[in-house]
């Protein structure tokens, strides 16, 4: 990658750090989930399914983003809202990812928002575990019905057998995976052994056709590898890369493995990673 001058490069790298700070200050104050492995026993927690929307917070009076940034949902949207704390996503179906984010992000909010629903999985700074607080909200709608505001459903994991067999039937689906809780934990923020992502992954091959330049921490550096599929569909691959790697980048023409959750609508993998240099 060609060299960049020096008070550049130390420019970017302050405002990665900066920007990078101010990322992480606000996932410190949301339930982040860890990575489920098989050595876990889960069970007797709860599992829901791990929808692939759009995090929304809810504060009891402002509609905010994973990043704090206000959402510019329509008036009758937030009326609905109860006056206390919930923790959702914004979603349609299955695989719609593209179509939710241009719904959400646009600032005067149109007709399509009457797609979306808001699927809760939290009612934070409530008391008691997990089903405890999900029945605050339960108990707000049955005086406040609505039909857009969903609490997803939890379900008890009876064995290793039983999330495996729910998990290969969400992702049949075209689900992105599960998520599994400890149930009787109060609620807390950050990352912990009692909340867990549990997804299902698939491998495949594809050439690198171009290097795309970083930003960030990476600038002159390797930012993505751009990839093609023996379909001649193109997408990106960024993550997974070393520092090596994005210094030395895998050379145009060579075959790499990644892995992904599935496809999005245009048949691109979702979420690629890269693994390695055939």
């Amino acid at each position: 990658m060609r060299p960049f001058h020096k008070l550049t490069v130390n420019l970017c790298l302050s405002l990665f750090v900066f920007f990078s700070l101010v990322a992480s200050a606000k996932d410190a104050e949301l339930l982040l989930l860890k990575t489920y492995d098989d050595s876990q026993d889960v069970t007797g927690w709860l599992m829901s399914e791990k929808l692939d929307g759009m995090r929304a917070i809810w504060d009891g009076a402002t509609l905010k983003s994973r990043k704090g940034n206000k959402i510019a949902a329509p008036e009758w949207f937030l009326q609905a809202l109860p006056p206390f704390t919930l923790d959702g996503e914004l979603w349609t179906q299955r695989g719609d990812f593209e179509t939710i984010i241009s719904i959400v992000r646009q600032q005067t909010p149109d007709e399509r928002w009457h797609t979306i629903s808001y699927q809760i999985f939290e009612v934070p700074k409530q008391q008691g575990g997990l089903l405890d607080r999900l029945a605050i909200l339960e108990v707000y709608l049955e005086h406040h019905p609505s039909s857009f505001i969903i609490i997803i459903p939890q379900t008890t994991v009876q064995s290793a057998a039983h999330l495996k067999t729910e998990l290969d039937k969400i992702t049949s689906l075209g689900g992105e995976g599960l998520v599994v809780r400890k149930p009787t934990m109060p609620y807390h923020t950050g990352r912990s052994i009692h909340a867990l992502k549990v997804k299902q992954y698939q491998d495949s091959e594809c050439t690198v056709i171009a290097h795309k330049e970083g930003k960030g921490k990476y600038v002159g550096k390797l930012g993505s590898l751009q990839c093609q599929l023996p379909s001649g569909i193109t997408f990106y691959v960024g993550s997974g890369l070393s520092d090596q790697q994005r210094q030395y980048p895998p050379a145009i023409g060579s075959i790499i493995t990644f892995k992904y959750y599935g496809f999005t609508k245009n048949n691109k993998p979702r979420f690629p990673v890269f693994l390695r240099i055939r």
